[in-house]
């Protein structure tokens, strides 16, 4: 089963400290204390980028459908077009990988309520 839009969205905003706002002419960000952004609505079109494992970066791209996300991809950033070429099962746990990416890279003290249990 392949997640919507509306659907990706409402699964980022339900991680822990996740908030929404829009940068660079309507592209949607999804961003954790304050401005770390995981992910990214209408970077390129209809798309979808988030950050990934460096050491699985290539695999990811390697697929079809997943290309390295323009501007970011030197941080690891994939981005895809809609509809998008995963299960939602799979988008929801790299997702959820994305936003503890960006969490780990926080303060000790800022991380505290916005680790997820493995």
């Amino acid at each position: 089963m392949k997640m919507t839009e509306a659907q990706v969205a409402d699964f980022c905003l339900s991680l822990p400290g996740a908030r929404e706002d829009y940068k660079w002419g309507g592209v949607r960000v999804f961003s954790i204390a304050g401005n770390k952004m995981f992910a990214l609505q209408g970077l390129r079109g209809d798309s979808l980028a988030f950050k990934v494992d460096k050491d699985l970066f290539l695999g990811h791209v390697d697929r079809p459908g997943i290309h390295p996300a323009p501007y970011l991809a030197r941080a690891q950033w994939i981005i895809m077009n809609t509809p998008y070429p995963l299960g939602a099962e799979e988008l929801r746990g790299l997702l959820r990988r994305s936003h503890q990416l960006v969490v780990s890279k926080l303060p000790k003290r800022t991380q505290i309520g916005l680790r997820l249990e493995d």
